[in-house]
Formats: structure tokens, sequence, C-alpha cells
């Protein structure tokens, strides 16, 4: 109990920031379809790209995700793109993070994120719910409908853990803490720890904003997800 005080405090800075960064963020829509472009725009003057056909690799997120305030190519999805070509495995990964979403959010959207049939899903939401004090207890309900909606698809689910700032009182920390690894014993699915392990609270790693992951901090929560992604890929 006493470590996971120390841990949290070292990461309240960055929470704290990432509630008035992130939550107040408007969700976006989802991209128009090539149809309905082609209506407003008139006749496309090149042909669209053919469709991936690799496997896919969904990762439904917030503002960390999303890369907010990193260019396209270093948020970590698209790193972990890079990882997966790296390795000669046959996937690509779509990013389906969108600033300020809770689990709610995610589970909103769901149908849509899952829409291109993907083989994984990596579920990394929560930092919303726990900023605004959301009841862990709502939080747990979300990601288990998120988990089973994906499971019933067979879609194979990585779940990715988020901490609560303090704030709230120890026993809100320890029981948001504890929704992340209660849910991956439940439906037996891997679990990232902490997706901001050795990223959050450390000034060198985040943006000025205190909170979102520089291109170099980005890198290492790629690493984090690659730990457990990685070896379900190559087992694929």
């Amino acid at each position: 109990m006493r470590v996971a005080r120390l841990r949290c405090k070292r990461w309240i800075v960055l929470l704290a920031a990432f509630a008035l960064a992130g939550c107040g963020a408007s969700e976006k829509a989802p991209p128009p379809s090539p149809a309905s472009a082609a209506a407003t725009n008139g006749p496309a003057l090149v042909a669209a790209p053919a469709a991936d056909t690799r496997p896919e690799v969904v990762v439904l997120g917030d503002s960390l995700t999303a890369g907010l305030g990193l260019d396209p190519a270093d948020a970590f999805p698209t790193l972990l793109q890079q990882k997966i070509d790296a390795a000669g495995l046959e996937f690509h990964v779509s990013n389906a993070g969108v600033s300020g979403d809770t689990s709610a959010g995610g589970l909103s959207r769901l149908d849509w994120a899952l829409g291109g049939r993907p083989s994984i899903l990596v579920v990394a939401l929560g930092g919303n719910d726990a900023l605004r004090g959301l009841p862990a207890a709502e939080l747990s309900r979300n990601l288990s409908a998120i988990i089973e909606k994906a499971q019933a698809r067979n879609i194979r689910v990585i779940l990715a853990g988020m901490e609560a700032p303090p704030n709230f009182g120890q026993d809100y920390f320890v029981s948001f803490h504890d929704v992340y690894p209660a849910l991956a014993r439940k439906y037996q699915v891997p679990l990232v720890p902490f997706l901001l392990q050795d990223v959050a609270g450390i000034t060198a790693l985040n943006q000025r904003d205190g909170i979102h992951p520089t291109a170099e901090g980005a890198r290492i929560v790629a690493n984090n997800v690659w730990a457990v992604l990685g070896p379900m890929l190559k087992a694929s």
C-alpha cells in the first residue's frame, strides 16, 4: 500500500493536467466514407488505394492513443506498426484514439471501431474516468462490456491499465487500480499493467503540458504495449 501511495504521488502532476487537456476535448466523428466524400466533393481524380487485407489490430483509447500534440507518425499505435513491420509480421494497426474519451465513450463507439473486423483489440481507456472521479464500478462495467462484445466476435483483447490520482482518496485509488487485473483474470485477457509506466511524471518524456508523452515518451509507451502485443502476434 505504501508503494502504491508513493507511485501515485509521482503521477499526480501528469494526471491532473490530463484532466484539463484531455477531458474537455470534443470527440471526433468517424471519418466520412469514400461514398459520402465523393458525393460532397465530386468524383475523385485518383482511384482510392486498395484496402489493407492484413489482419487488423485496433487500439481503442483517448488522447494518449490519438497522439495529441505529436506528429501522427509518433503516436504509439504508429510505432507499434513499425515494430510489426520490422518483425516481418502481417498485421496492420488502426488508431481508434479520441481525445477526452472515457470508458463510456469508448463503449459507445465500439461498433464503429470494430467495423473492420479486427483480430485484436487493445483497450487503453480509463484515465479520464479517474480524473473525473467516476465510480470504479462504472469503469469496470464499461470495460467489461467492451471486452465481452469483442470476445463475442472472436476478437482477442489486450487490456492496458491506468491509475487514478490520489486526490479522491486511497480507497478510490486502490479500487480503480484493482479493476484492471480483476478484469484480466475474469476474461482471461493479457494485461499491460500501466500504459504510462516509466513515462508518467518524468518531465523530459512529456510535452510542455506535462502530461502527454513526447515522441520519446511515446516510444516507451509503445514498448509497454509491445511487451504484451508482440508475443501474441508472433504466436498467431
